[in-house]
């Protein structure tokens, strides 16, 4: 049996007696930079290597070597008669649920069966965040718990993959308004993936918008912005790697939203956050007019992102957010 799960913590614990068969852990972070139909061709993975480099400080060759490994233990499935899936609610669980099932729907499974664990909440748990929240004993209530995968999960879990990987987000627009009970998680966190586009409003994305509202609420600290911010859009499941490279975006010239006086450099790949202890984090002029609707900061500063396979550039991006409608727009005018 081969268990494949979402980060160390919870392969640990697995590891600890609470199942038997290999553990195997998925490192990705599909959320952030461009991703394609099909990482693992070579052109894919190296663009997508720089860019994690560059964003997030990930080296590229680790990132090569360690998407290689993983793939080339995905590709011995036939030796085990069960894989286990083991993944959370989140965009960040989903989207590598989601890759999963659209590999495993194009290979030939024969005797191999493929089951699903996918939980979003714990007895007892306020706010779940994660299975590695979750004690030893708490894992081992979960272990056998997991159903069967059939073709309509692989299907859905196909047709969503290649909908986020899409430069057009209409396509996955679309398919959220389909029937996707097979994946009862996947909806709520793609919509949360789209309500990261820059809005119609301001300019800013679910993220940037939460970040600085908790700022006008007097939350200063980088560290509790992460923690409060994290704990608000848990549907993203956003690393700290992930939000520090936000923070700096939106703090730097020549249009920046915030201040953060006392940093020296935010914190690096496989680096403590303990610099960001005495941090503080503070509204610019522009950032309080952004915030009040008073100012586009797209409009005025351009954009160079990836939202998955969609990349937006310049000053008039194709696709706005309405955070009112809770839907994706094109418009017209990019440059």
């Amino acid at each position: 049996m081969l268990h494949i799960v979402n980060g160390d913590s919870v392969a640990k614990k697995l590891r600890q007696g609470i199942v038997h068969g290999d553990v195997l852990v998925w490192r990705e972070v599909y959320p952030h930079g461009p991703v394609s139909l099909y990482p693992a061709d070579w052109n894919n993975r190296s663009v997508r290597a720089q860019y994690l480099e560059q964003t997030m400080g990930i080296p590229q060759a680790e990132f090569i070597q360690g998407s290689e490994a993983q793939e080339k233990s995905l590709a011995d499935f036939h030796k085990y008669e069960e894989i286990v899936l083991w993944f959370e609610h989140d965009l960040f669980d989903q989207t590598m649920l989601c890759y999963l099932l659209h590999w495993f729907s194009g290979q030939s499974l024969i005797k191999t069966k493929l089951s699903l664990l996918c939980i979003g909440e714990y007895p007892g748990i306020e706010l779940f965040r994660g299975l590695g929240q979750l004690s030893l004993e708490q894992m081992e209530t979960l272990s056998g718990t997991w159903k069967t995968i059939g073709t309509k999960e692989l299907e859905l879990g196909k047709a969503f993959w290649q909908a986020y990987t899409s430069p057009d987000p209409s396509l996955l627009q679309q398919l959220l308004s389909k029937d996707t009970s097979a994946l009862p998680f996947a909806n709520d966190a793609f919509q949360m993936h789209l309500s990261r586009f820059p809005s119609t409003v301001n300019g800013l994305g679910i993220v940037e918008q939460t970040t600085l509202e908790m700022i006008q609420a007097e939350i200063s600290s980088p560290i509790e912005l992460f923690q409060d911010v994290g704990n608000k859009l848990n549907a993203l499941g956003m690393g700290d790697l992930e939000y520090w490279h936000i923070l700096m975006k939106i703090s730097q010239a020549p249009y920046p939203l915030l201040q953060i006086h006392g940093l020296k450099a935010f914190p690096a790949y496989n680096e403590s956050s303990v610099a960001l202890r005495d941090c503080e984090a503070v509204l610019t002029e522009l950032g309080n007019k952004v915030l009040n609707g008073e100012e586009d900061w797209i409009a005025k500063k351009g954009i160079d992102q990836w939202y998955g396979g969609v990349h937006l550039q310049g000053n008039f991006p194709r696709w706005r957010w309405d955070m009112n409608e809770q839907a994706l727009y094109e418009v017209s005018g990019e440059d």
